[in-house]
């Protein structure tokens, strides 16, 4: 069967502009089966490029099996041998596909977090270790997703592909303006309809992903202050975690710390993610969605938090290039459309109804 020439293309994007990989360096790929084509894909144009692939190759069934059946002293085992295998190698793709993304629901979640946080360090190195591993997340159409997404496969594709294969230097400019003013920002005041929230930030730390940590790309992120936000805040849009879906999440805020939460659905599972360790609680990241080709939301959150004229907050892990400050196990981003509320950054309106005044 003949491979679409867009898996091709996003395969030569991500080994070119996102990861730069060069020749004799080790490249994990990490995907599901559900990726299949987009493995051998990436497999052949890492082989082309001089460098080692190195595959990670996970199978529907095997993490419910594991949660299910997995004794005490298996959750609690540190994974020797793939953190061997990180720390020899040079990039990392991570491939955003599922067979079923609630195949973890009736999971307990205590021993879902209990395992996070063993493999946490590792998490820790692919994310943070920059000066000695690369990495990048990437989505790929598969039928689960474009379910969820409520599309055909066919328009899911087209619409994946959409996002990921566009001109990412016109982009980052672009993004580039907007960064530089948040650069050079202390204070962000979101008000308008279900917001009036406001915080400081570490400001000349705020980064740009323009496709390169992640593809799609298209958002630039920060961390605030650690305890410095206060009031509330009302999400419209669902968010996922451990294939349980809460929906209505309202947060109100003091001196940094959510102080009171509610949802509409799964309000005990929220309380629980908020409970994992003292820092889930605070939030690590603000973030806004830039991708001009991402106008819908889909449950995914790879594409969802690069909606423009949105923001998302992840509760707890301040990433360490974000001047970091908020260490967690969980790391949470929920999505909030602010299509009828203003960004303030500073005193100046810079957003608002999801159009940028600058």
């Amino acid at each position: 069967m003949p491979i679409d020439l867009r898996t091709r293309a996003l395969a030569k994007l991500l080994v070119t502009h996102s990861l730069d990989v060069k020749p004799n360096e080790n490249v994990v790929i990490s995907g599901g089966v559900e990726a299949q084509e987009f493995i051998i894909t990436l497999y052949k144009e890492i082989i082309l490029k001089g460098a080692h692939p190195v595959l990670r190759v996970h199978f529907p069934g095997i993490s419910h099996f594991f949660y299910k059946h997995a004794k005490k002293h298996q959750v609690e085992k540190f994974p020797e041998v793939f953190d061997y295998t990180v720390k020899n190698s040079q990039k990392y793709i991570g491939i955003n596909t599922d067979s079923n993304p609630k195949e973890l629901t009736n999971c307990d979640p205590k021993k879902i977090t209990a395992r996070q946080k063993i493999v946490k360090p590792i998490s820790d190195y692919i994310v943070n270790e920059k000066d000695k591993i690369r990495r990048c997340t990437v989505g790929f159409p598969c039928p689960a997703y474009a379910q969820e997404a409520e599309m055909s496969l066919t328009e899911y594709e087209d619409f994946v592909f959409s996002a990921c294969l566009q001109d990412w230097k016109k982009l980052g400019k672009k993004i580039d303006k907007i960064l530089n003013r948040f650069k050079k920002g202390k204070n962000v005041h979101l008000i308008g309809e279900n917001v009036d929230l406001r915080f400081r930030i570490h400001g000349s730390k705020a980064v740009a992903d323009k496709g390169e940590e992640n593809m799609p790309g298209g958002e630039i992120f920060m961390a605030p202050v650690r305890e410095s936000m206060n009031g509330w805040i009302k999400f419209e849009y669902p968010a996922l975690k451990l294939g349980k879906e809460v929906t209505g999440i309202s947060l109100k805020f003091e001196n940094g710390k959510v102080i009171e939460a509610k949802a509409d659905k799964n309000e005990e599972f929220l309380k629980e993610m908020l409970a994992t360790d003292e820092n889930a609680s605070y939030v690590g990241e603000f973030g806004i969605g830039m991708n001009p080709k991402i106008t819908r939301f889909t449950k995914d959150l790879l594409f969802d938090e690069k909606i423009g004229g949105t923001i998302h907050l992840a509760l707890g892990f301040a990433y360490k290039d974000n001047g970091g400050g908020n260490d967690s196990a969980i790391h949470w981003d929920i999505v909030k459309d602010m299509k009828k509320a203003r960004i303030i950054l500073d005193g100046e309106v810079i957003q608002e109804e999801g159009v940028w005044k600058i």
